[in-house]
């Protein structure tokens, strides 16, 4: 019975002229394009393009001067000890300061390069309950959405390993360093804020920077969609 069906439908094609041949294909791939996109395509592609967001992001961030020569990621000296800063630098200690930024930035950099699977971990496993909303929302909206609801878990999963990089770029005892310096000038009170936190936030903010950059290109730009599903479900949006 199949074979005899075959027949059929290949005398039937070869019957059809070219332009039949079109329109018919034409109808098959409008129908397929208005196949309405579910809720779980939605999501496995947002997932995809914060997946590809911060696969890149983290290649460039653990690049030589990742964070240090990109003027949205440097990691500057503490806002809270600007005055340690202003005080080091009148004394003529400001190359001691400037070592110190440079050596907390490489902590970032080294630190990037092993946050990959950090925030694939919590881009696979976390649960979008309004995908349609975040899809049809701002450029980065999957990345907000990202950083509200696995934040607090990044940074806790990070923070060990940012803390580890400080040490082996010296940028921890460099820190000790000034800051001794500070407290013992006269008539300052003594400081000792946490530099592992601060440096830990700072880093994922300028990660989820580079994850945002990433999911704006591919929601504008058809050609980043590398995939037929980034390409059908971020398409809706074109």
């Amino acid at each position: 019975m199949k074979p005899l069906l075959i027949a059929i439908l290949t005398l039937s094609v070869l019957a059809c002229s070219d332009k039949d041949l079109r329109e018919t294909f034409e109808i098959i791939s409008a129908s397929a394009e208005e196949i309405p996109l579910t809720r779980s395509e939605v999501v496995a592609a947002l997932k995809d393009s914060l997946s590809r967001g911060i696969t890149k992001g983290a290649n460039l961030a653990s690049l030589k001067d990742g964070y240090l020569g990109n003027p949205q990621l440097k990691i500057e000296f503490p806002e809270d000890l600007r005055k340690v800063e202003k005080a080091l630098r009148k004394i003529g200690l400001g190359k001691d300061v400037d070592r110190f930024v440079r050596q907390l930035n490489r902590g970032a950099e080294k630190a990037a390069g092993k946050a990959k699977p950090v925030f694939i971990k919590a881009i696979t496993s976390m649960a979008i309950s309004d995908a349609f909303e975040i899809l049809n929302g701002a450029p980065d909206a999957a990345t907000q959405y990202l950083k509200r609801t696995t934040g607090a878990e990044l940074r806790t999963q990070f923070l060990p390993i940012v803390s580890d990089s400080l040490k082996q770029t010296s940028a921890t005892r460099y820190y000790g360093e000034i800051v001794g310096k500070y407290n013992s000038l006269p008539l300052v009170g003594d400081v000792d804020p946490d530099l592992e936190s601060y440096a830990t936030d700072k880093a994922i903010t300028g990660l989820f920077v580079l994850i945002a950059e990433e999911e704006a290109r591919i929601r504008a730009n058809p050609a980043t969609r590398t995939t037929k599903l980034l390409r059908r479900v971020f398409g809706s949006l074109d």
